[in-house]
């Protein structure tokens, strides 16, 4: 990968974990976490898409479609998560 490939890939899941925790709410620790989520998702997603030749929309040698889709699933269970545990909520 080149190096803009990776600075899309650094700004994208930071773009949807503040956005996904500025429409749910909450406070730092829920920012992070989000972010940190959607890092994960978009790595795994991109890792997915490349092992099963899956390509939705790609950018280079980004699966940009596949690693949002990983994304925005971490998200989505990080959200749950921290729900149900209450680990954020303290």
């Amino acid at each position: 990968m080149t190096t803009h490939s990776y600075l899309l890939a650094f700004i994208l899941p930071t773009l949807f974990g503040a956005l996904f925790h500025l429409f749910s709410g909450g406070d730092g620790r829920k920012l992070m976490l989000y972010i940190a989520a959607s890092w994960v998702g978009f790595i795994i997603g991109h890792n997915v898409s490349s092992m099963v030749q899956a390509q939705i929309y790609t950018i280079g040698p980004l699966n940009a479609g596949m690693a949002t889709l990983g994304s925005a699933i971490a998200l989505l269970l990080a959200r749950w998560l921290a729900g149900r545990t209450h680990i954020i909520e303290q």
